[in-house]
């Protein structure tokens, strides 16, 4: 062997390693947390805190009960509505996993996972969000009816003033109409009382001076926000007006309704489960079963990155959309490989059959990864609750699952190519007939 081959397969050793200390202590960061410094820090990915959100079934949280507030019996349509409703504004929260039901003719039940303040989930979901634009006397000149969107944005309120945290609004077309004539009869009245005050629930939650009529499309909710406080305003702004008021007539904090250690039988299921796969893939194929185990190891990995990241919500059908797209990430393996020894049998060298394995399996492994992206994008579109949390997981495992496929096992298989492995049998335990390294 010349110098020049000595040195390849050393580097090749030598980036595999590299990539298995990367998987290793990406593995070690979720499992344990790690600190860099102050300002940098990757929380352990079961933190309550700052990990991955549990569902209700999982780690507990918040049951509220609402009762109409509303003389005689809601209407059907009106019911949905409301449930309708308090699920956008749980969603627009974070609170993917969250159920919303009504539960007999006036009442709406809501199970808040991770919520341990009951009263707190009270003040953000129970506000009807009655938006409306008034004089100094009360009178009503504008309906929030006619704003058509709401959203947190940071800038200026005046030009060359500082920036700060405001909602925007948008209004329809009428909107604008009755914005334009609200704001000449405000600038009208006699300073200090040309003012418009914006009111939520008949709490003043702006009173911004008008000096002159506006005709615009748009305007801005600004006072003393936090960035989280305008950002909530908008959601519940945008998420839309109840159609009557709501109270709390039941605040519980329950448990995990599955038991204290339902989150350590699924992780120890899930890990047994795991860890047969591995086993399974290394004796089926060997070299190439040991690479794969490589790849779902880094799947896994960066899976519970994402989650810890972006803190999504997870419960058991969350669970159950990760391990469903587990199986994707060995199920694109075994294509590949299969493929791989069709190649060795007809006699192509390792690394020509490494090389046309992936271009002809790519086809295949994309169709059945896109078909399932779609089905979990129609689930989280129309669903709600669990529904959209195992969608979630679903969709973020089928996309990380193709790129382990796709760019890790492919990598790490040339660098076996580079290693100058002769034996097939080795490889990926095959009996190929005149195949070889070259």
């Amino acid at each position: 062997m010349s110098d020049m081959g000595v040195s390849k397969k050393k580097k090749s050793i030598a980036a595999l390693c590299v990539v298995v200390a990367l998987i290793l202590a990406l593995l070690y960061a979720m499992f344990f947390g790690i600190t860099i410094s102050d300002s940098f820090r990757i929380p352990q990915a079961l933190d309550k805190e700052r990990g991955i959100r549990q569902g209700l079934d999982l780690t507990g949280g918040a049951v509220i009960v609402f009762e109409a507030q509303i003389e005689g019996t809601p209407t059907e349509t009106e019911m949905s509505t409301v449930v309708s409703m308090m699920q956008t504004r749980l969603t627009s929260l974070g609170y993917t996993e969250a159920t919303v039901s009504q539960q007999g003719e006036k009442r709406v039940r809501l199970e808040i996972p991770s919520v341990l303040n009951p009263e707190q989930a009270v003040e953000e979901l129970g506000a009807t969000a009655h938006l409306t634009f008034t004089d100094p006397d009360g009178n009503v000149l504008m309906d929030g009816s006619e704003v058509k969107n709401a959203y947190y944005k940071y800038q200026p309120v005046e030009q060359n003033g500082a920036s700060q945290n405001l909602v925007m609004l948008e209004f329809t077309e009428e909107g604008q109409v009755q914005f334009k004539e609200a704001t000449r009869t405000v600038a009208a009245l006699e300073s200090p009382n040309n003012y418009l005050a914006i009111m939520l629930d008949d709490n003043a939650i702006s009173m911004p001076t008008v000096s002159e009529e506006i005709d615009s499309d748009s305007a801005f909710i600004y006072g003393d926000f936090t960035p989280k406080d305008a950002k909530y305003l908008g959601d519940v702004i945008r998420a839309g007006r109840l159609p009557f008021a709501l109270k709390d007539v039941e605040l519980q904090s329950i448990g995990p309704t599955l038991g204290e250690k339902a989150l350590q039988t699924s992780l120890l299921a899930g890990g047994i489960g795991v860890l047969l796969v591995l086993l399974f893939m290394i004796i089926v194929y060997r070299l190439a079963g040991l690479i794969a185990d490589i790849a779902l190891l880094a799947y896994m990995g960066i899976v519970l990155l994402i989650m810890t990241l972006f803190r999504i919500n997870l419960s058991l059908p969350g669970i159950a959309g990760i391990i469903l797209s587990v199986g994707m990430a060995v199920d694109a393996n075994v294509i590949i490989f299969e493929r791989l020894k069709e190649e060795l049998r007809l006699g192509k060298s390792i690394g020509s059959a490494v090389h046309v394995s992936f271009q002809r399996a790519f086809s295949a492994i994309i169709d059945s990864n896109i078909t399932t992206l779609i089905a979990a994008a129609v689930l989280w579109w129309k669903g709600t609750g669990t529904i959209q949390g195992f969608a979630v997981t679903l969709g973020i495992g089928v996309i990380v699952s193709m790129f382990t496929a796709i760019v890790v096992t492919r990598y790490l298989l040339k660098l076996l190519v580079k290693m100058e492995i002769k034996s097939t049998k080795l490889l990926v335990a095959v009996e190929a007939g005149g195949a070889s390294n070259v």
